[in-house]
């Protein structure tokens, strides 16, 4: 999903406020990532690389013009890891890995698509 593509791009400096973050997230997806960077930012941390994602539309609503859509994924954070800002070291000895992923994208007034909000599972849980 693009968006977490924004959120990857981001995080490489903890920009909690980047504009980039709202182009395919709003609302409780918006404030869950904005949350996380400045709690990184705060800690000290940036991310390098970026998560592969492969979602796939589980249903949408209603039927005949849908408006919300469920996507579930089976993100993988392998190469998407945190560092320390002022070293560049691994922030900690976790691996990245497979994280199953749900997600609500809900199409905007303006006509756009955003995730609305997200749930990602522990590591192994797909």
């Amino acid at each position: 999903m693009a968006m977490w593509q924004d959120m990857a791009e981001a995080g490489k400096t903890a920009d909690w406020r980047s504009p980039k973050l709202a182009v395919h997230a709003t609302g409780d997806a918006l404030s869950v990532m904005s949350r996380v960077l400045y709690a990184d930012h705060l800690n000290g941390l940036v991310s390098k690389g970026a998560p592969k994602n492969s979602p796939e539309v589980t249903s949408v609503a209603p039927s005949a013009r849908p408006t919300t859509v469920l996507i579930e994924d089976c993100g993988d954070s392998t190469d998407w890891l945190q560092y320390t800002k002022d070293t560049g070291k691994l922030a900690d000895d976790k691996p990245g890995g497979r994280r199953a992923i749900t997600a609500e994208v809900k199409q905007q007034a303006d006509g756009s698509w955003k995730v609305t909000r997200f749930a990602v599972d522990g590591l192994g849980s797909c």
